[in-house]
């Protein structure tokens, strides 16, 4: 259970002497809605197949029967799909990414909406602030990649593409092989896991934060105005959480559109 749940529930306040119960990891845990034997299906879980669901049935409604003249869902849809073809695939991948623009705008509205669950009454939690979904993503990102690296230049070509420089001296040979295997196998799909779930759990936790110190400092006394100084806080972490929600997807498909880029071009 949160501590901001356990502050309304039990009504803790600075004047009633009780600690302030600072939000931490229990703000992340939730009990499970369901269980099927050693399997718990909880509120992150859920909120991800809603994601899932919403952005299946936008686009699958939007352009089920598509019109030459769009109405108001088609507009919308065809704004989101552009976006992503023009501003992230064309921009990075040219020509060759038309193909890939479909599963760029998946990725990058699951991501989206997975992130504004986050201020969202009742959802109030982003899914991706749980590392298992973050790694799940890039574990798709990165599988394409590595997909199209070796369909693209074969099992040889593959394998220069992902670890060879030409030109270089042959003493630096084996270190740079060493450090772009890291660099391509290992570190890539690490950090595309990690800059997205720690930038949605660092924002989640400040939200946090403020709103529980909000209710905690909340009194008939002089405290009321440090209460309301942490609720503008809390309203502008929101506000600007909003805006860190569309970039970390924006940066998310960016990537991968530069690693599927990547897998397309002649190895160095």
């Amino acid at each position: 259970m949160s501590a901001h749940t356990l502050l309304a529930e039990a009504g803790c306040h600075i004047q009633h002497d009780c600690a302030f119960p600072a939000p931490g990891l229990n703000s992340f845990h939730f009990k499970p809605i369901f269980s099927i034997g050693s399997f718990d299906f909880t509120k992150p879980m859920l909120l991800a197949l809603i994601c899932m669901l919403l952005v299946v049935g936008f686009f699958w409604t939007a352009f089920a029967k598509p019109k030459l003249v769009p109405g108001k869902l088609q507009l919308v849809g065809e704004i989101g799909y552009n976006f992503v073809a023009r501003s992230i695939a064309r921009e990075v991948i040219g020509k060759k990414g038309d193909k890939y623009v479909p599963f760029l705008t998946s990725v990058f509205f699951f991501v989206w909406i997975m992130n504004v669950m986050s201020v969202i009454p009742l959802a109030q939690f982003p899914a991706t602030s749980r590392f298992a979904f973050p790694v799940g993503l890039a574990a798709l990102v990165f599988i394409t990649y590595m997909y199209l690296t070796f369909k693209t230049h074969g099992f040889r070509g593959g394998v220069k593409n992902l670890v060879w420089i030409d030109g270089l001296p042959k003493f630096l040979v084996p270190l740079i092989v060493v450090l772009e295997f890291i660099q391509n196998v290992i570190t890539r799909p690490f950090t595309l896991a990690v800059r997205l779930w720690a930038n949605m759990f660092a924002g989640h936790m400040l939200i946090v934060m403020f709103s529980v110190a909000s209710w905690y400092l909340l009194t008939p006394s002089f405290l009321s105005a440090v209460a309301g100084g942490s609720f503008v806080l809390a309203a502008g972490m929101t506000a600007f959480e909003v805006l860190i929600q569309f970039l970390q997807a924006y940066i998310f498909t960016l990537l991968a559109s530069i690693y599927i880029s990547g897998a397309l071009e002649e190895g160095h």
